[in-house]
């Protein structure tokens, strides 16, 4: 090779590496920014929390306070803000729907999705495709009928309504089954019918496991939607006592209340509140980051 040719070549080698790392250090400056526009929120929310009645009326600050034990105690004691929040009934409501309504969302949504994938029957693709038109269907829609529903059956003022109904999730089956798509092969199903494996057992024992990054993004989704959602116990629970309801509905409550305008304190509530999410995502974070790595690796 020439000098010309070996000069050409290393120019070419320095501007492709000189635009790599251009390309890098955008997208890094890119994602920092918007990581900061995500936290920024949560931030001052957790600050606030930490702020009097009379500093959050002055400004926004990005300092922490000293108020926090003194909001604490008022979110334990205060009897007016107790009339409206008790974040111990607050946390083991929410708990209880949500836990069981995402276990039911991941379960029979990954069920679903791997009778569909693994079997070949009559009307499979009409099936699925039924499943993904009921996506289209906005809740709002079909609220007033469920609520008559529900009042028929004599559920109105129980859980049973924000839990039973979390089965059917058509959003859940389509991420389920287009991932087993990708990274569940079939050959491990035959393979485990030749050894004797019974079916569900299959399912329980090789494709659960399998489908753990899959599971474990969908629980987050469902886990965060449930525990927010203010909607539907807001139609349910219609008159119940404040002990029996939900997170969400008790800083609505809290929110609205004309007897406590303590913004400190209501700040702290909020920030209460959303601390099982953040152990959620803690929690099951590997296994999205699992899953992106599995979702790059193909046959």
């Amino acid at each position: 090779m020439s000098n010309n040719m070996k000069s050409v070549y290393g120019k070419a080698k320095d501007n492709y590496t000189f635009k790599i790392k251009l390309k890098s250090g955008l997208l890094f400056i890119w994602f920092v920014i918007l990581t900061i526009i995500c936290l920024l929120p949560i931030y001052i929310l957790v600050i606030n929390a930490t702020r009097s009645h009379t500093d959050i009326s002055n400004g926004l600050s990005f300092v922490p306070s000293t108020y926090l034990k003194s909001n604490f105690d008022k979110v334990l004691n205060e009897p007016a803000f107790k009339f409206a929040f008790n974040i111990f009934h607050g946390y083991k409501n929410s708990l209880f729907i949500t836990g069981c309504s995402t276990f039911l969302t991941v379960f029979f949504s990954a069920l679903t999705a791997y009778g569909i994938h693994v079997y070949d029957f009559k009307l499979k693709e009409v099936s699925y495709t039924v499943i993904l038109l009921v996506m289209m269907v906005p809740m709002q829609v079909t609220s007033a009928g469920f609520v008559k529903f529900m009042a028929d059956l004599k559920l109105t003022n129980t859980y049973w309504p924000l839990i039973i109904p979390a089965v059917a999730a058509p959003a859940v089956v389509y991420f389920m089954r287009s991932y087993m798509k990708s990274s569940f092969p079939l050959d491990i199903v035959e393979a485990a019918r030749i050894d004797g494996c019974g079916e569900f057992r299959t399912f329980l024992s090789i494709a659960i496991p399998m489908m753990k990054p899959a599971i474990a993004v969908q629980a987050i989704f469902a886990f965060i939607a449930s525990w927010n959602n203010f909607y539907n116990p807001n139609m349910i629970l219609i008159n119940v006592p404040l002990k029996k309801k939900t997170l969400p509905m008790m800083v609505s409550s809290l929110q609205s209340s004309d007897k406590f305008s303590d913004y400190g304190t209501i700040y702290l509530a909020i920030a209460l509140s959303i601390i099982p999410i953040i152990i959620a995502y803690v929690a099951l974070s590997r296994f999205i980051i699992a899953g992106v790595a599995l979702g790059g690796v193909k046959e």
